[in-house]
């Protein structure tokens, strides 16, 4: 990454420190729990949805950030994040969105489409985006959503927003890898070219000129899992001349890191996007 991306990173990591106290004093945020019909998953789907702190009394439309929790996980892992919904407090004025990413025998479904009643990416990138743009005040543009999330659900986010750059306009990965893998993370499994997100860097920097996307990713120092692929990544989008960013920090993969960084990362995503409008 250039000097001048990682100086603009650290200085929103500061400023959203720095804004902690005055973003955990407004108490208007409202969290709430929905089931989300779906046809993918052959019976509704849930995600936790945090309204802005001054939503309920405006009248202004808000980007949206759709985060995805790690896996394997049990069916109410994205319910357990209150640490993300402070975060983006500080990082600024926008809907937070996690969706329910496992259920009971199902529990890595990696956010792919496998099948009738197993389809998390169609439940995840399609239904639950139109079901959020029915029933909250929305930009209803890409220039207003991203998808992150962390470690599977980086692999998640990556895939899913190259699968569908029609809907999204900013990607990040937090401690994530770029091909399907079991429960583990250490075996690959082989669900096609589509679904490894090292064989999709051509059609993204095709895309580029006519949807410009954000894309950005880091890993721990210490992750020895996915480290040496983020590395690998970085190089392969860098030789490519896919306009990207890439940090190394210091960690292990872990939620202290997640909570440590996700200020200032939610704060960058937040730069990329449209702002609050009416």
């Amino acid at each position: 990454m250039k000097r001048s991306l990682r100086i603009a990173l650290a200085v929103l990591a500061l400023a959203a420190a720095a804004g902690a106290t005055a973003a955990l004093l407004r108490s208007g945020s409202v969290t709430l729990d929905r089931r989300v019909p779906s046809h993918a998953l052959a019976a509704p789907g849930h995600a936790r949805i945090v309204l802005p702190a001054g939503y309920r009394e405006g009248r202004l439309r808000y980007p949206v950030v759709y985060f995805l929790h790690g896996l394997p996980a049990g069916p109410d892992a994205y319910r357990h994040s209150n640490w993300l919904q402070q975060s983006l407090a500080q990082a600024g004025p926008a809907i937070l969105v996690e969706p329910q990413g496992a259920r009971p025998g199902d529990t890595d479904p990696e956010y792919l489409n496998w099948g009738a009643g197993r389809n998390w990416e169609t439940f995840v990138s399609e239904e639950l985006v139109r079901f959020v743009d029915a029933h909250f005040r929305t930009i209803r543009s890409r220039r207003a959503r991203a998808i992150v999330g962390l470690s599977a659900g980086g692999y998640g986010a990556t895939v899913l927003g190259l699968h569908h750059l029609d809907r999204f306009s900013v990607i990040e990965s937090w401690s994530g890898y770029f091909h399907p893998t079991d429960p583990t993370g250490t075996m690959p499994l082989d669900r096609g070219p589509k679904a490894n997100a090292h064989r999709l860097i051509s059609s993204l920097r095709s895309d580029e000129r006519a949807r410009p996307t954000f894309f950005a990713f880091y890993v721990g120092r210490g992750d020895d899992r996915f480290r040496d692929e983020n590395e690998v990544f970085d190089r392969q989008l860098t030789a490519a001349g896919v306009p990207h960013v890439f940090e190394l920090y210091r960690g292990g993969h872990s939620t202290a890191l997640w909570e440590r960084r996700a200020p200032g990362w939610l704060a960058l995503a937040l730069r990329h996007l449209d702002a609050p409008t009416r």
